[in-house]
């Protein structure tokens, strides 16, 4: 009888720097969550990355746990997939420093987010230039086939596709060469403030975004304020940007096409539209809500699961490491 054939391995990692909203999860964790039984899942809480700008160690501990809870909140299992804190799996950093040796500097000091982030910082520290190598240490020690980028992070991905190349063409075929994956649907949320930008965890406006621990009140008071525009006909066109985004968040939520919901709303103002969207999310988000307050509530068994989920990456990573330092000339570890 023939083996079965092995799952295309996926990675996708976020660091561990608050609330995810929703458009991280309608437009990005809905669909890791389908992955789960196609694919060998890693998804990682990249602690490491976390610390190339200043960071307070208490929040970074907690953060780091809410952000496991939120993950599992959305529908990430860890009984189908491997849910890891990258600082406790050996390998990153070791794979990063071979990469880094390989990399040229020019190629690292051109990277767009470096040079946008180094423009506003006094004193650039070293980890920030070289958090694209980490980048993709993190991705090859996994000889992930597939990874979910947005657009801020395909620079990035290049960069691992070029290493991968330059490593296997110095020594041998080694690594995987990784694809960036695009999901077939995934809603694009925007700013309830200013449509023109993407809903963002760092907006300094409060109302501006719907996480998805708000509570039932947030959602509708956010809702409410959000921008819309002069008129009053509830339609997606480019010169009505704030209904558009409400309406493409209201089709997201409910399953229902935008054309069907602007023929419910034919003839009816803003007040009955918003009460919608607001029911809609309101009715994706308490059940994500209930159960982030579950895990959130059990240290011991987020604890549990990052244990397991590190057990099951590290052994992956050892694969890989072992392949690494034999084919660079490393003498083998003793045992």
């Amino acid at each position: 009888m023939s083996e079965p054939a092995a799952k295309p391995v996926v990675l996708t990692c976020a660091q561990p720097t608050g609330r995810l909203h929703l458009g991280n999860y309608l437009g990005a964790v809905l669909n890791w969550g389908r992955m789960q039984d196609d694919h060998e899942c890693y998804f990682g809480i990249v602690d490491q990355h976390a610390i190339t700008v200043p960071t307070v160690p208490a929040d970074l501990r907690a953060n780091t746990y809410a952000c496991l809870a939120q993950y599992m909140a959305c529908g990430l299992d860890p009984a189908r997939s491997r849910l890891f804190v990258q600082s406790h799996v050996t390998g990153h950093t070791e794979l990063a420093w071979v990469l880094g040796c390989l990399c040229p500097l020019g190629q690292l000091e051109r990277m767009t987010q470096f040079k946008d982030k180094a423009a506003r910082q006094e004193s650039v520290r070293a980890g920030l230039l070289t958090y694209p190598v980490l980048m993709a240490a993190d991705i090859l020690l996994y000889n992930a086939a597939k990874v979910p980028v947005g657009e801020d992070q395909k620079q990035h991905l290049e960069l691992t596709r070029d290493l991968a190349q330059k490593f296997n063409h110095t020594y041998s075929d080694t690594f995987v060469i990784p694809e960036p994956y695009i999901a077939a649907t995934g809603a694009r949320v925007m700013s309830l403030q200013d449509p023109g930008a993407k809903m963002s965890k760092s907006d300094p406006n409060a109302s501006a975004t719907l996480f998805i621990t708000d509570s039932a009140d947030d959602i509708r008071r956010k809702v409410g304020s959000a921008v819309t525009d002069s008129g009053a006909e509830v339609r997606a066109a480019p010169d009505k940007p704030g209904v558009s985004n409400l309406l493409q968040i209201l089709s997201a939520c409910s399953g229902r096409p935008v054309a069907a919901l602007e023929d419910d709303f034919r003839g009816k103002g803003y007040g009955d539209f918003k009460r919608a969207v607001t029911d809609a999310v309101e009715a994706v988000l308490a059940p994500v809500r209930s159960r982030f307050a579950t895990f959130s509530a059990d240290r011991a068994e987020l604890d549990r699961v990052l244990k397991a989920g590190a057990e099951g990456a590290q052994r992956a990573a050892h694969r890989t490491l072992a392949k690494v330092h034999r084919k660079v000339g490393f003498v083998e570890r003793p045992r």
